[in-house]
């Protein structure tokens, strides 16, 4: 086996380790309304194997709630009230948001380059293109 060969096997274990493994969100099609009438659904996904090897927590409003990992989602219900979600490598990305009492909103998390390591960042996306992004993405829980 050639090097380049080599480290071909080795990049493609190492984005296939670094993806989400769960059920996808075809299969368990999980409500898009939060479970009960006083509060919200919030979605956090990340389609893309970009930046594969990041796996950042993502804080809502300074609560550790899951972690951004390729090709993964999860979910969380919320009362109403303005949220920050925020992803940290080795700067600090922010997204802002207002959640409405049974209202669904959709973070998508996108990776980007930085200096020294990679950026995961967070867009608040509706949820028409959510829903087509999402549905191969596979369900990591929360936490």
């Amino acid at each position: 086996m050639n090097r380049f060969s080599r480290l071909s096997l080795v990049v493609m274990l190492l984005l296939e380790v670094s993806c989400a493994t769960g059920t996808k969100f075809s299969d368990l099609q999980p409500k898009t309304q939060p479970g009960g009438v006083e509060v919200g659904r919030i979605f956090f996904y990340r389609p893309s194997s970009l930046g594969a090897a990041l796996r950042p927590s993502v804080k809502l409003n300074g609560e550790s709630v899951g972690k951004a990992v390729s090709h993964g989602f999860f979910y969380v219900d919320r009362p109403p009230g303005a949220y920050e979600v925020v992803t940290e490598t080795e700067v600090k990305r922010k997204v802002s948001f207002v959640l409405q009492k049974g209202q669904t909103r959709f973070i998508r998390f996108s990776a980007s380059l930085g200096f020294f390591v990679g950026h995961v960042y967070g867009e608040v996306v509706d949820q028409e293109l959510a829903l087509g992004e999402i549905k191969n993405c596979k369900y990591t829980g929360a936490n």
